[in-house]
């Protein structure tokens, strides 16, 4: 789900992580539903009066969680949570140590899979390999492994999000494995 609120200068407000004061306007993580409620005045209906809706509404919600993601990505590396690179990713892949494996959308999908093999681990694909990279301080990245804990969760919840705006392109289109989001390993993997 997705949450708006009307800004004190009677602007739409995308409020990322759902925690802006005011009336909030909750609508689905979806491309399709966004550009419905803009085309059939929703948002203005909903506050009760008329509010500017930024142009391209869609592509500015995908910027803003694809933002989020690389932050979150970042705060993971800082805290020690993350690893990046097809080795690093294979050894926390083989110790069970990763929670959450987090693949750049414009990868090799052979690549993919012969990294996973036989590891039952969710699997996100959000951002291109530049977007990762970023957040790792590198040109590009392939491949991240994200430990057990709260942000393996947020970071599966945002890309879900990110998914449904992309219209499936950005993520894999099905929901994320409970266990990344309580920050549990799933049983029988590693």
């Amino acid at each position: 789900m997705l949450r708006f609120v009307a800004g004190p200068d009677d602007s739409l407000v995308f409020d990322v992580v759902a925690t802006l004061p005011g009336r909030g306007m909750w609508l689905s993580a979806s491309r399709d539903v966004i550009e419905m409620a803009m085309k059939r005045g929703v948002f203005a209906r909903v506050a009760g009066r008329r509010l500017m809706v930024p142009e391209r509404l869609a592509d500015r919600v995908q910027s803003v969680l694809e933002n989020r993601i690389v932050e979150l990505l970042g705060l993971a590396r800082r805290a020690g949570a993350a690893t990046g690179g097809f080795e690093k990713v294979k050894e926390w892949l083989g110790s069970g140590r990763c929670a959450l494996l987090v693949e750049a959308a414009d990868g090799s999908v052979s690549e993919q899979a012969r990294l996973r093999q036989h590891h039952a681990v969710p699997v996100v694909h959000p951002l291109t390999a530049a977007r990762l990279g970023a957040a790792f301080g590198r040109e590009r990245m392939m491949h991240v492994a994200i430990g057990a804990g709260k942000l393996a969760g947020m970071i599966a919840t945002e890309a879900e999000r990110c998914a449904g705006i992309a219209g499936g392109a950005g993520g894999t289109g099905a929901p994320v494995a409970s266990a990344a989001r309580s920050g549990q390993r799933e049983a029988g993997s590693g």
